[in-house]
């Protein structure tokens, strides 16, 4: 037993990463390929991802939302954990590089539950909503431009069933939620929506210390 969480050296993340989940070998071809662009930091870890999955399963989602796609590794599993009818929406606003994951998404057989849709995300939520989706959703994830995450958050609930699953990442930024000296407009966003899920009398709430820390908030 430990009173507090451990820091994980090298070695023992690559212990975590082997041992702590079943990452399918197509989710791994798809990070290596993310690795080599420019822009690969913002490529969730394995071992979230492996999470996201078991979550996805656990409350039995069979529709998602996803707030930030990327090259499209997250997307793929969670398509993944999905039943065959399920259906995930992805929002992003870059072709190119959710052109990356097609294939991928192509080859697993998972392209049929994906709905891609290449447009700023409060639109496409704000579509869903105005559409009837309304308090429907399993689990959204959120994962992209943090000045923007509050109005996801907010458009997060609306969508959500009650008992759905609200994922938010990058809730510890690296650390800079904790430097008051970090005034950027991101870690600003970021500090202010941790301080507000904590508040939230609407959800359930926990931040994990995965990846770069994820926030999870179950709507009541």
């Amino acid at each position: 037993m430990s009173p507090r969480t451990l820091t994980l050296d090298d070695r023992l993340y690559a212990y975590v990463t082997d041992l702590g989940g079943r990452e399918p070998d197509i989710g791994r071809r798809l990070r290596e390929a993310t690795r080599a662009l420019p822009a690969a930091g913002m490529q969730i870890a394995p071992d979230q991802g492996n999470a996201l999955a078991l979550l996805v399963e656990l409350i039995g989602a069979r529709r998602a939302i996803e707030v930030g796609t990327f090259t499209g590794y997250s997307a793929l599993r969670t398509a993944l954990a999905l039943p065959d009818d399920g259906e995930l929406v992805c929002c992003d606003v870059s072709a190119e590089w959710t052109e990356v994951g097609r294939p991928y998404w192509q080859e697993a057989g998972v392209a049929g539950k994906i709905d891609l849709r290449l447009a700023p995300a409060v639109e496409t939520l704000d579509a869903l909503i105005a559409g009837g989706w309304g308090g429907t959703v399993d689990f959204i994830f959120i994962d992209a431009d943090k000045p923007g995450y509050d109005s996801y958050y907010e458009r997060a609930l609306i969508l959500a069933r009650t008992g759905g699953l609200i994922a938010v990442d990058n809730v510890l930024w690296g650390g800079a939620v904790v430097d008051e000296a970090d005034r950027s407009p991101d870690t600003v966003a970021i500090r202010a929506l941790n301080a507000k899920i904590r508040a939230d009398e609407r959800v359930t709430m926990a931040l994990l210390p995965i990846g770069d820390g994820l926030t999870l908030a179950r709507k009541r």
